[in-house]
């Protein structure tokens, strides 16, 4: 496995693979990576002749008071976990690297970008269409892969594929847990074990709302009430909020009809903010990421 930290080293490698008629698969990170991370780059390692992970905290997708600065990082790890997992490269750049000293040009999305963490983080989405956007000119991959956790960027990604004619099939996966229930996330570190008690609220609340839909449930009120009630009967937690949205569009729904359907949170556990969701497609959408719909290749 190689660790390169240029542009030019990665388009180099990639069109010598490609020269060679082999597939490249592409995992995007912003590094500190865990069990769920592993799992993207084992996926694209069966899926792929060679696979590339990105490794780099990209800082137009984080807020002035956000964790830029103290966000989980270590490369050595990183590159460990990627060799296990059968990535080819891995591609570490300085934020210099990937933008110039007067770069002034972004990628925005409407509509999908107004709701969920669109709301709180109202940057957010344009510096990870910009960043992943940069990434598919760079690496120029077959696939990518990304986690069904952050789903809201899994659809925003997915629009952005279709409406730029990328010719990349995006690939989403499932979330990744630990064995009490919690999603994995890089930012779990930042819990106390009081804190790190307290997270398990959002699981619950995840899981009895997946158990309400399944059972027949239609009436989003219903569900997200239920859900509320358990995440705020934690002393340790506040809501940013817990919604029901068109999973296509993210648009709030108020009943559960034909179409898939994405039921997400983001929780304060103290200073700590935490995600969760899931998916819930109706009979006859395929797969839970809905790529009869959308192509992005997970039945392939």
């Amino acid at each position: 496995m190689q660790a390169v930290t240029t542009v030019a080293e990665v388009r180099e490698q990639v069109r010598e693979w490609k020269r060679a008629g082999l597939t490249v698969g592409l995992v995007p990170t912003m590094g500190f990576l865990h069990e769920g991370h592993k799992s993207l780059i084992v996926r694209a390692a069966a899926e792929n002749d060679r696979v590339v992970v990105s490794d780099f905290v990209n800082p137009t997708q984080f807020g002035p008071n956000e964790d830029l600065e103290s966000y989980p990082r270590d490369f050595e790890r990183d590159c460990k976990l990627c060799e296990e997992a059968g990535a080819a490269l891995v591609f570490h750049p300085e934020p210099s690297e990937m933008y110039a000293p007067n770069a002034c040009t972004y990628v925005n999305m409407d509509e999908l970008t107004h709701e969920l963490c669109g709301l709180t983080r109202p940057i957010h989405f344009r510096g990870v269409c910009t960043v992943v956007s940069k990434l598919f000119n760079i690496v120029t991959p077959d696939r990518a892969y990304f986690g069904q956790k952050d789903a809201q960027q899994l659809a925003v990604i997915r629009r952005m594929v279709r409406d730029l004619n990328f010719g990349i099939k995006i690939v989403g996966c499932p979330i990744v847990r630990e064995e009490d229930g919690l999603a994995k996330s890089s930012r779990n570190t930042y819990l106390s074990p009081e804190e790190r008690t307290a997270a398990l609220c959002l699981s619950r609340a995840v899981f009895a709302g997946q158990r309400m839909v399944e059972a027949g449930e239609r009436d989003a009120k219903t569900v997200l009430d239920a859900m509320r009630a358990i995440i705020e009967a934690e002393p340790l937690a506040k809501i940013d909020y817990v919604k029901m949205v068109d999973f296509e569009n993210i648009v709030q729904i108020e009943r559960i009809e034909d179409a898939p359907v994405l039921c997400a949170m983001a929780v304060y556990i103290g200073k700590t903010r935490l995600i969760d969701n899931f998916i819930y497609e109706p009979e006859g959408h395929g797969c839970g990421c809905g790529c009869d719909s959308c192509g992005c290749g997970c039945n392939d």
